[in-house]
Order: C-alpha cells, then sequence, then structure tokens
C-alpha cells in the first residue's frame, strides 16, 4: 500500500511539476505528504519487538518454587531466552490453596501470556485447562494419571493445548517389586510405607501393588506414614514383624527415610 500510495503520488504531480516544485507552497504540501507516508513507516519500524510472556501458574510458594522456576528460567537463558530482553515472566502461586486456582490461572489468560507453564497437580492444570482453549499449557507434575484425569487424550497425543511432564511413578510400582524380587529369590513378606495424603501414593499402594504381589506371591503389609515423626514408630512395629523386605512409595516418604536409621538391620 506504501508503494501504491507513493507511486499515485509521482503520478499525480508528474505534470506540470516544475512550475508547481517552483511555487513554495507545494514544498509544503510535499513535506506534509511525506512525513505522514514515509514517517509512519519509520515509526512502525522503530517499534520495540512483543517480548514474549511465559505465565507460570504454581500450587506452592515463592520459596517452595524456586528450585524448580529457577532451573526453567536458566534453561530458557541458556536457549537465548534472557529474561526483559527475549521474554518476560509472570509468575502466580497459590500457596497450596486449592480455592485460588482457577483466578490465579484466569489472570494469566488475561495478561495475554504467550504460554502457561503449570507446576501443580492435576487440580490446577485443570484450572488452566478451563480457563483458555487456545494458550498452550505446559503440565509440569500432573500426577500418575493425567489421561485418567481427563487432562489429555493420551501420553502419546496429548491433544488440545495441553501437553508437558508427567510421572509414572504408581505405574512402575510393579516393576520395582518385580526387581525386589530378583534381588531376594526368598522374598516372601514386604512391608510398603507410603503416605496416605497424596492420592498417587493410594493408587499404587491400594490399587497397583497388589496385583504384581500376587503374581509373584509376595505378600505386602502397607504402613501409612503421614510425618517425619510417625517413621519412629512404625519402625518400631516392623522390628518386631521383621519383614523380608521394604517398599516406599512417594517421593515424599523417599526423601524422609533416607537419613532415617533402618532397625532391622
Amino acid at each position: 500500500m506504501i508503494k501504491t500510495g507513493r507511486h499515485r503520488f509521482l503520478d499525480f504531480y508528474s505534470e506540470n511539476l516544475k512550475s508547481k516544485i517552483e511555487n513554495p507552497k507545494w514544498w509544503g504540501i510535499f513535506a506534509i505528504i511525506f512525513t505522514f507516508t514515509f514517517g509512519a513507516v519509520a515509526a512502525e519500524a522503530q517499534q520495540p519487538k512483543k517480548i514474549p510472556r511465559l505465565g507460570y501458574l504454581s500450587s506452592g510458594s515463592p520459596t517452595s518454587e524456586s528450585t524448580r522456576s529457577e532451573a526453567i528460567r536458566l534453561a530458557l537463558r541458556e536457549l537465548g531466552y534472557i529474561e526483559g530482553q527475549h521474554i518476560a515472566y509472570e509468575y502466580r502461586y497459590s500457596e497450596g490453596k486449592t480455592e485460588r486456582a482457577s483466578e490465579l490461572a484466569t489472570e494469566l489468560v488475561r495478561l495475554k501470556v504467550d504460554i502457561m507453564i503449570i507446576a501443580g497437580g492435576i487440580h490446577w492444570i485443570r484450572a488452566a485447562k478451563n480457563a483458555t482453549k487456545t494458550i498452550p499449557i505446559v503440565m509440569v507434575g500432573a500426577g500418575n494419571d493425567p489421561v485418567g484425569a481427563g487432562l489429555i487424550e493420551s501420553l502419546a497425543r496429548p491433544g488440545a493445548n495441553v501437553t508437558g511432564l508427567t510421572h509414572l511413578g504408581g505405574k512402575l510400582g510393579g516393576k520395582r517389586l518385580e526387581l525386589l524380587k530378583e534381588a531376594v529369590p526368598n522374598l516372601a513378606r514386604v512391608a510398603v510405607i507410603y503416605e496416605p495424603a497424596t492420592r498417587a501414593n493410594l493408587v499404587e499402594v491400594k490399587e497397583d501393588l497388589p496385583s504384581v504381589a500376587f503374581a509373584l506371591k509376595v505378600a505386602i503389609q502397607a504402613w501409612e506414614v503421614r510425618t517425619a515423626g510417625d517413621f519412629e514408630q512404625v519402625f518400631a512395629a516392623l522390628g518386631k514383624d521383621r519383614p523380608d523386605g521394604l517398599y516406599v512409595a512417594g517421593a515424599r516418604c523417599q526423601m524422609l527415610t533416607k537419613d532415617t536409621l533402618w532397625p532391622l538391620r
């Protein structure tokens, strides 16, 4: 359109050009038209490029989420996305308050972020999915079964605007039990420690492990551990029961047992 306008301008003034240019008023008109025609283009060319905005919604707090969010920021920086120059971040933390998930997801959509990273469980991912059907959503820590939760169509083809990472810890529970049986052929009784507050742990202990244990002819006994203080009581009971093996379900229990003295030595 700019080229067309220029040609029309030159064609229009080609006739009697000399007499018109010799008239001072035509210099003024020419200057005005030139300014509006080419000045606007120059101004548009000088406009800064739009910086992509990444929305980050977490179920935790800035402190608890700092390790993961910083890792993502550094990884993007290595790819050339420097904060303030090539990318901008919008962080929102619900600090464990599930009722704020929808509010914060909607707020990020209202800010017109270009992509959303959801660092939380199924509830937060669903809130983001309900808030937008167009903004790409990357799920982090979606639990054991995002397909069963209706977040994605399948692991191979998530579908819609949701993709990302999930952990299949519970689904691999049976394989871990098989490996334990291979390592200890005489394995007959296994104590399973788990945190019942996490649904993924419940599914693993109540649904995934029993069928595999039955096939391996191994008896499992589940022990609930809700806090670090519960270990002393559980270990005291296991010290009397003397199982052949110990299975720890869930990342939190694994972390808590890492430095805990095992009394069945």
